[in-house]
């Protein structure tokens, strides 16, 4: 007789294995788990016979199970807010103005600075918990607005704390390569500084999993940006890069180089990009959010992505002044209406291809020996939770194999 900790019966799965049929649906599944992982999958009337004594029983009442939702690209700890931006940009003030007034990156920056641990961590665990409700089990949490060393350390160890305290599992990237910050008038010597000595002393910290760069020409050039990511690689760090959200220089094509993880935005992505990121294993990770927010006009090279394989993530890009958005359903919604994803893309974003985006690789599918990361939501196809929104669909979530309180 098998044992298994829990059983769930009556469940159909959108188990995200597209090889097996569109979103690896199967219906009128269960599912089993032992020791945090799933163990058993399939039709319920293959179910092996388990022993009742050991297991718990849910019957999930022909609701679908998904694969926990994944948000791999967010910038969620940061102090203050820009909603006055945003009010004043409705009045007509150009990003330039509000800039040369203080505003801009360089107020979050001047607010994140102030704000101690204690106070980052409540913001931030707020909007974790936001995102818990959602049925999100794994987030990717930025630095890049502090800018020098003593606060870069602190939001990286806030969101270390997070992850020790919180059910949602960080995964921290560094992201010195933000914006030039204040004190330093020339982006080079600023490269200097977190070639030599930032990047390498946060990693001998344990506070980074991987390595990110603004490459925009209103922000760090592709030259500088091989310097960073050739401090990362000597350090044994992957690589990512905001690329081609405002124009094409090529800093997709240098993430796909370099063996990186994810392009982001890529707005601007051209064909022979893509080729390389399609050659190197790169993600495009696509952010509705920003080009709603901006009322950007360029959409991401969709057509191209889907001809050329490159797997498609979906992600927040939390961040307080182009996408002050703390939900990722929202998110798949903006992805089929404003970029073309079909739904099954779209959730495939937030899943198998956002864990990849991580490289995880025991996440992002429902699948013999993965962890066992789940949600239940009550509806009958797995496109609702891409179609409508305000409504809360979800009725319990699994991560490690433990229902969590929400």
């Amino acid at each position: 007789m098998t044992e298994f900790d829990a059983v769930w019966l009556n469940a159909n799965l959108a188990t995200m294995q597209t090889e097996l049929g569109p979103y690896g649906a199967i219906e009128n599944g269960a599912l089993a788990v032992k020791d945090g992982r799933i163990a058993w999958l399939g039709p319920q009337s293959a179910l092996p016979v388990f022993d009742t004594s050991c297991a718990a029983v849910y019957d999930a009442g022909g609701q679908w199970l998904l694969p926990g939702l994944i948000d791999c690209h967010t910038h969620l700890i940061y102090g203050g807010s820009r909603a006055n931006e945003f009010e004043l940009r409705l009045h007509g003030a150009s990003y330039q103005a509000i800039a040369k007034a203080g505003g801009g990156i360089r107020s979050t920056v001047q607010a994140t600075r102030q704000a101690t641990e204690q106070q980052l961590f409540e913001l931030g665990q707020r909007r974790l918990d936001t995102l818990l409700a959602q049925g999100v089990t794994e987030v990717e949490i930025k630095s890049g607005y502090g800018l020098d060393l003593a606060t870069e350390r602190k939001m990286l160890r806030v969101a270390r704390a997070l992850d020790k305290q919180h059910p949602i599992r960080i995964h921290t990237t560094f992201l010195g390569a933000h914006a030039l910050p204040p004190e330093f008038a020339d982006s080079d010597a600023y490269m200097d500084y977190l070639c030599q000595s930032m990047l390498p002393e946060l990693h001998h910290q344990g506070l980074i999993d991987a390595v990110d760069v603004f490459c925009e020409g209103i922000g760090f050039s592709v030259a500088q940006s091989r310097r960073l990511f050739e401090t990362a690689r000597a350090l044994g760090l992957p690589v990512k890069a905001h690329a081609e959200q405002l124009s094409n220089l090529g800093g997709s094509a240098l993430v796909a180089e370099f063996g990186g993880l994810s392009a982001d935005h890529v707005e601007y992505l051209d064909e022979a990009g893509v080729q390389a990121m399609a050659q190197a294993g790169t993600v495009a990770v696509l952010l509705p959010g920003a080009y709603y927010f901006l009322k950007e006009t360029q959409q991401p090279p969709i057509a191209l992505l889907r001809q050329y394989q490159v797997p498609m993530a979906v992600a927040t890009d939390l961040n307080p002044g182009t996408s002050p958005f703390c939900n990722l359903p929202l998110m798949l919604n903006m992805a089929c209406t404003l970029f073309g994803l079909t739904p099954e893309e779209a959730l495939l974003g937030v899943t198998r291809h956002a864990a990849k985006a991580l490289a995880l690789f025991d996440v992002g599918t429902l699948a013999v020996g993965s962890r066992a990361n789940f949600a239940c939501y009550a509806m009958e196809q797995p496109a609702e939770l891409v179609y409508q929104q305000g409504v809360d669909p979800l009725e319990q979530l699994v991560i490690a194999g433990q229902p969590i309180q929400l």
